[in-house]
């Protein structure tokens, strides 16, 4: 079975895409079955990993007008699959509210396919509305980006307050993965400062790794390329590489 980790923050510009595509990439490159699910109507996922738009989508299946398996489509990169998600996702939200089982759909559709990957990831929209509890009551795991910023910590504790009521309501295995510090610029003060912030709200559950501010990331998914493809010697891939190696020690596997 698959271990399935949402990767959430309902505020946007946190990197949780660029998380969600080169995390997902180079834990596929290290020999894991991943599966990604962008349940994002902005499809950033999709396109950063150089997959188009077509008929098969997680709106489609969160709908129950297609059965998972036919959804997803195998990336160009080794051991990396997606379903994948474009704007109609956008109203999804109000077609799901009428349906029966509305907050597990996504967790039912992935039951069926578990057994095919050893990871599952699921990229969040930046809201906190029924596609995000959606993946949160699907979720064993949440994994939450935290951009090195003076208002990094805005809004953290209502994402927490949200995983506390879907573990009392919806999904009680849900527990914190880790909280990965982003766009961390060293040389300032204020990054660093951040970093000592969030480390003494989250202690042990901040990951080692930290994800660097760097034009190379931002180029990459014009390209439709995971950053160890486009540039594969830049500060972000060596990053994503050490993010990857420590998320499968933290799961036991060792690389």
């Amino acid at each position: 079975m698959a271990k399935t980790i949402a990767i959430t923050n309902q505020k946007g510009g946190v990197g949780k895409t660029t998380t969600s595509v080169n995390l997902t990439a180079l834990i596929a490159d290290m020999g894991q079955r991943v599966l990604v699910v962008d349940l994002d109507p902005q499809g950033n996922t999709t396109s950063g990993l150089g997959m188009e738009v077509s008929d098969k989508s997680v709106y489609e299946v969160l709908l129950g007008r297609m059965p998972m398996k036919e959804a997803i489509e195998k990336t160009e990169w080794k051991n990396l699959s997606i379903v994948g998600s474009d704007i109609r996702l956008a109203g999804a939200e109000l077609e799901l509210v009428g349906l029966e089982q509305r907050e597990y759909r996504l967790k039912t559709a992935l039951q069926t396919v578990s057994r095919d990957f050893d990871f599952i990831f699921i990229d969040c929209p930046p809201s906190l509305g029924l596609l995000t509890l959606n993946a949160l009551a699907a979720a064993d795991r949440v994994l939450i980006p935290i951009q090195c910023e003076y208002y990094a910590l805005e809004g953290v504790s209502s994402l927490m307050s949200t995983i506390q009521r879907v573990k009392r309501t919806f999904n009680p295995r849900i527990d914190i993965e880790g909280v990965l510090l982003t766009m961390l610029d060293g040389r300032t003060n204020l990054g660093l400062q951040v970093v000592d912030q969030v480390k003494k709200h989250f202690k042990r559950q901040v990951f080692a790794t930290t994800i660097p501010r760097a034009v190379r990331l931002g180029e990459a998914p014009s390209h439709g390329e995971p950053i160890h493809i486009y540039d594969n010697r830049s500060a972000g891939a060596t990053a994503y590489r050490a993010l990857a190696k420590e998320v499968l020690e933290r799961n036991g596997i060792r690389v």
